[in-house]
């Protein structure tokens, strides 16, 4: 860096700082009075005693399940479907359905059964033990033990919840977490283990690994061990905090105790708990592209001219987000028309090249009779309160805020009013931060007061219930406004905060990261364990928010990035602009081709998506995914899976040219060189700065597209033959041998691969198609059939079938013969074709 770029940096960093000083005493203020109401007003729950349920004394079938009563308690088992139940202790305070949609569940058949010291209550999948003393078993249907809980306490409006955690035990989930994919206290840790909060918070503009909690906090876990697997998702948004040693426990604030329970597979795990709250709807086809953010743009001129170098370095742009810097003293659903004159045109003219803009909106309404908004909001009491009654106001970006109640219908209503305006200029999607909700404090807990006053519905109550839940209520706000005024286009939404269900309606992405090479290899962790809990769509901000990478590390992070469903480069305004660019060749160059390959990929990604609607997977998936008998997948937390066929390993460390990796059971092959790989071991993959190791499952179909061509990746399958070599990598004249060996087998060596490939318009609601590839291995040739359905026509001029790791000596399309050239062959529509290879 020259001398001149950092006296720039420190001079900007002075100005920075002096900036934030205006809010120091506000601040002060706001958090003297932020603790003298909650010290009055915040009941002290170690006043009461500490209740068990007592004996049970009664058990009663219901529909769907059975009715305990305890000498101090009573407890409500429901089978929602055969391998999920609904847990209720009673008593308790009802939670409102924000998290869980409306679903009209089929009948599930149950016996109750009195068994020893309890009950026993049974599908044919799953059965549910209930001790005589409040404690229960949950067992599948062989009759091994998934989960044994312990009897809940209740200590005034507080549950604490236990269970016991074999040895072997691993957690996974609790939403957004700066910490190890595995949330488990290693051997080390028992005597102090780490306690997860369950409560948003913004950490002040900056984070480390390890810091607890941050943006995004929901209750549910995934519990793996050698007997199986299990999923826990608990109802309640009151404050509370996690921990996992010998023991995991969940300690409630308030609220009820209700949770969810599920067993199976990885993979069912995540359909289930989708079902319950809810799956991401299909996303525009543009948002699946790249994304560049930087706070700092503040013009027009600004924009136009970043958007323009895009252009001039051949890299291909979806969007551009602004930030606040863009807004008029910061305030909520502005764009400053002095510094975006024509707004509603240059969205038309970004729109012509292919880009989108992105507006950030803050949920505070600056407190200010002269703000119409304020007035409309103060109309509709629509704003949270101290208990006295007095407006909750507290400093953030535009200074004193007071903050919309969104747990009150009619503020969520006025709220969607309020996008109509920025929707009618072009905007194409909104970003949303700062909403946990965060606010400026020189102390303790940088949000509302825990005693601020909600409608919650009409049943009123305190933030201490609604915190949690307040940014997804916002997302919710702005999803129905553009399903309103945009009915026939798909919402984009991103939103830093959130809680169970957020997925129904926007985005995230990781915050405000560090810039460090910890904080990369942290991304992956973080983004595995948000889709394991609910959350398919976030991406980090590549290089980090906070700090200036070095080349190195924004090339590394950026090749990780690639492959997330969300990709965006963004960077604080204290820091220098951070472009593909920037960093000059042969960065840009590597960049460039990692971008044209994402968008090569499109239609792979697109699927993905599409999957999600349908089963709820995660897209970026841990290595168990498709193993979880493996106990070497469990730890796994610098590589993970892109759907089914692609295993991404990224550069995580300083000047890395190679790195290990476990890899799962089976064969893959080397995206970039076709080598094949045998799993089931520890193997050495080169990381060349050019490329990151980049797998592809043997026996996948890998769908591009390039010019209106769709190519047809094929990947055949192998297995391993008696005698055959232990090498963990095979040249092409191994993998004949391979073959040769498992010829011998049987005429069909190899079960067939299916794939679907889905396609639309890419927005709208309108016709879609699927079409399902089948690729099946015989003796010594390879066989893909194409069943199309759908009424969308078929968007490409013609198909190209490129076939790896064997060698293409002729091939038939529907039985006549037609040449191939090297690895490759041209077509359009078929319903079979075939290859004879060597």
């Amino acid at each position: 860096m020259t001398f001149f770029k950092q006296l720039s940096l420190q001079i900007n960093y002075v100005f920075k700082s002096l900036f934030f000083l205006q809010y120091i005493p506000h601040a002060f203020f706001y958090s003297l009075k932020r603790d003298r109401l909650q010290r009055q007003y915040l009941p002290d729950p170690s006043a009461n005693p500490v209740i068990q349920p007592g004996k049970l004394l009664q058990a009663q079938a219901i529909d769907r399940g059975a009715y305990f009563y305890f000498k101090q308690a009573e407890l409500e088992i429901s089978f929602l479907t055969a391998d999920l139940v609904r847990v209720n202790w009673f008593p308790d305070l009802p939670p409102l359905p924000y998290a869980v949609v409306d679903r009209n569940w089929e009948t599930v058949e149950t016996t109750l059964s009195e068994i020893g010291n309890g009950w026993a209550i049974a599908s044919d999948a799953l059965s549910v033990t209930v001790g005589i003393d409040g404690s229960l078993k949950f067992c599948d249907r062989t009759g091994q033990i998934l989960r044994i809980e312990l009897p809940p306490q209740r200590q005034g409006e507080k549950w604490v919840h236990r269970s016991q955690l074999r040895s072997e035990e691993r957690i996974y989930g609790l939403g957004e977490r700066a910490s190890s994919l595995n949330l488990r206290a290693t051997k080390d840790e028992l005597q102090k283990p780490k306690t997860y909060q369950m409560w948003n918070r913004d950490p002040g503009g900056r984070y480390a690994p390890g810091t607890d909690p941050i943006y995004i906090c929901i209750p549910v876990y995934l519990g793996l061990h050698d007997r199986g697997s299990y999923l826990i998702f608990y109802e309640n948004s009151f404050r509370a905090e996690f921990t996992f040693a010998d023991m995991a426990i969940a300690n409630f604030a308030g609220g009820s105790l209700r949770y969810y329970m599920t067993i199976g597979e990885p993979s069912q795990l995540s359909d289930r708990y989708t079902q319950l709250t809810g799956r991401a709807p299909l996303p525009p086809r543009w948002a699946l592209g790249y994304h560049q953010s930087r706070w700092g743009y503040r013009t027009e001129a600004n924009v136009r001219q970043e958007v323009k170098a895009f252009q001039t370095y051949n890299l291909p742009l979806s969007a551009v987000h602004l930030d606040i810097d863009c807004q008029v003293g910061h305030r909520a659903f502005t764009i400053d028309p002095k510094r975006f004159p024509k707004i509603d045109s240059f969205t038309q003219e970004l729109a012509e090249t292919g880009v989108r803009l992105i507006a950030i909106n803050n949920p505070g309404i600056k407190f200010s009779r002269k703000s119409n908004l304020f007035l409309e909001g103060q109309v509709l009491n629509g704003f949270c309160t101290y208990p006295t009654g007095e407006l909750a106001i507290a400093s953030v970006w535009a200074g004193a805020m007071a903050f919309p109640d969104f747990t009150n219908p009619k503020v969520r209503a006025w709220w969607s009013r309020q996008y109509a305006y920025l929707l009618d200029v072009g905007v194409a999607g909104f970003w949303h931060d700062m909403n946990e909700p965060a606010a400026f404090v020189s102390w303790g807990d940088p949000s509302l007061p825990q005693v601020a006053q909600h409608c919650l519905e009409g049943r009123g109550g305190d933030h201490r219930e609604a915190h949690n839940v307040y940014g997804l209520l916002e997302a919710e706000a702005a999803y129905e406004s553009i399903r309103q005024y945009r009915p026939q286009q798909r919402p984009f939404i991103v939103s830093r905060s959130g809680w169970a269900g957020l997925q129904r309606y926007a985005w995230t992405w990781t915050g405000d990261t560090i810039s460090t090479w910890e904080a990369l290899r942290q991304t992956v962790a973080t983004v595995v364990g948000l889709g394991l809990s609910g959350i398919p769509y976030t991406g980090p901000d590549i290089g980090g928010f906070q700090g200036n990478p070095s080349a190195e590390l924004y090339l590394r992070w950026f090749q990780m990035a690639t492959f997330l469903m969300f990709c965006r480069t963004h960077s604080s305004t204290s820091v220098a602009p951070r472009t593909p660019w920037t960093y000059g060749e042969p960065y840009l160059s590597i960049v460039r081709s990692f971008l044209q390959l994402r968008y090569r990929l499109m239609p792979y990604f697109y699927t993905i998506a599409w999957e999600v609607t349908q089963k709820g997977y995660p897209p970026v998936r841990p290595l168990f995914w498709g193993d979880r008998r493996d106990r070497s997948l469990w730890d796994i937390e610098d590589a993970f899976y892109l759907g089914d066929a692609l295993l991404v390993c990224p550069v995580v460390q300083e000047k890395e040219q190679s790195r290990s990796l476990y890899l799962p059971q089976g064969y893959w092959y080397n995206f970039w060189n076709d080598t094949a790989i045998e799993g089931g071991k520890t193997i050495e993959l080169d990381s060349p700065l050019e490329q990151i190791p980049l797998l592809v499952k043997a026996g996948s179909i890998l769908p591009m597209e390039e010019d209106r061509q769709l190519i047809l990746h094929l990947y055949p399958p192998m297995k391993k033959a008696e005698g055959a070599t232990t090498n963990s990598q095979f040249t092409i004249d191994a993998i004949a041998t391979l073959r040769e060996h498992n010829s011998q087998l049987t005429h069909h060596t190899l079960h067939p691969t299916p794939y679907t490939l889905y396609t639309d318009a890419g927005d709208g609601y309108g016709e879609s198609r699927r079409d399902r590839f089948t690729l099946t291995q015989y003796e010594d040739s390879l066989e893909l059939t194409w069943e199309q359905q759908g009424n969308y026509d078929f968007p490409y001029q013609s198909v190209q079938l490129h076939v790896h790791g064997v060698s293409l000596q002729q091939a038939w399309v529907d039985d006549r013969e037609t040449p191939v050239q090297g690895q490759q062959l041209q077509c359009h529509f078929f319903h079979r074709v075939r290859f004879r290879c060597d």
